[in-house]
């Protein structure tokens, strides 16, 4: 089926094909266009973009209707050796698209990023070929960061627009995944730097908090990060400490312990050195989704996981609970931290 590879370079474009179409929503008159279409009965109520995404919604389910076939095919019947054989080209057929379309993705995000010193530029974030999961995230002073895990980089940003176009400039400087820390904290409770209860949007205790550092305390990066839910922030936690888990197989638990203690975040949107402000664009999406194979658009305020099922690029998500609240009551009525 050599004509399934014409796929390949379809389905990798549809993110960058997306948000041109959501650009151009923006004038008046295609909207207006769009709409009449909409309502005219040869639309069949389906818009522009749904008709855009039919080649690659038919292609995933391809494998479903040849194992749907195999099934009621008899067991000594001829065609069950082929169909076995179509179900595997096929299967390697989309493997190889959402490699593709990963890698497609990853390169989009990357060229949107914008550098507010020469020292936040990382040449490990260039050479990203897998974006394992992105989203929007809360900081201690409640605004909307936009995260970006790659392969061997964190980097954290600030969605901006100008002139109708948006990228995300990078806030702070980038954490390799080798010198990066992940904290677990509990709810209401962050000792470093002082207490920030009530830092957030609300006067409740903040929820649903954690916190990513330097090994080296030296650079001052310290971020504390909330979530919507309980939920989401296992899902950032387990992502991030799944692409940690390489780089820690070798570190022991006492050298972890010996870590030094960190300086807290400093400045709005600034790397070391820079006092710059960022500016910051409203959040397009209320809710987190998962990005599955079959490519959907991802949106502000989502955590998605681009890589899954792709070769090679699955970010393993751990499905333990959350831990368990730690007694406050050791270490001299001092919390106890969780380093990963």
């Amino acid at each position: 089926m050599p004509g399934l590879n014409a796929y390949k370079g379809y389905c990798s474009n549809q993110l960058a094909a997306k948000a041109l179409l959501d650009q151009k929503k923006q004038d008046p008159r295609v909207q207006d266009f769009l709409q009449r279409c909409l309502e005219s009965p040869f639309s069949r109520k389906l818009d522009l973009w749904s008709f855009l995404d039919i080649p690659r919604s038919r292609l995933v389910k391809y494998p479903l209707l040849l194992k749907e076939i195999l099934r009621h095919t008899p067991k000594d019947h001829s065609d069950v050796q082929l169909l076995e054989e179509a179900i595997l080209i096929i299967q390697g057929v989309l493997s190889d698209i959402n490699l593709k379309k990963g890698e497609s993705e990853c390169q989009y995000y990357i060229d949107k990023l914008e550098y507010l010193d020469e020292k936040q530029k990382d040449p490990r974030i260039e050479a990203s070929k897998v974006l394992l999961c992105h989203g929007e995230l809360k900081n201690k002073n409640g605004h909307k960061l936009y995260i970006f895990l790659f392969q061997d980089i964190l980097v954290l940003t600030r969605p901006v627009t100008r002139n109708e176009r948006h990228s995300y400039q990078v806030y702070r400087q980038p954490i390799p995944i080798q010198e990066l820390v992940l904290e677990d904290l509990q709810d209401g409770d962050v000792r470093m730097g002082g207490s920030f209860r009530g830092a957030f949007s609300n006067s409740d205790k903040a929820k649903n908090i954690f916190r990513v550092r330097f090994q080296d305390p030296s650079p001052g990066q310290s971020h504390t990060l909330q979530a919507n839910d309980v939920f989401h922030k296992q899902q950032w936690f387990n992502c991030i400490r799944a692409a940690m888990a390489p780089s820690r197989q070798a570190t022991s638990p006492s050298e972890l312990q010996g870590l030094p203690e960190p300086h807290e975040e400093y400045g709005e949107n600034c790397p070391p050195a820079s006092n710059a402000r960022a500016q910051r664009r409203a959040s397009t999406a209320s809710s987190m989704t998962q990005v599955e194979v079959d490519g959907d658009a991802s949106e502000s305020g989502t955590l998605v996981h681009p890589a899954d099922d792709a070769k090679g690029t699955k970010a393993h998500r751990a499905q333990a609970g959350l831990r368990k609240p730690r007694d406050k009551a050791q270490v001299g009525g001092k919390r106890k931290e969780t380093l990963v």
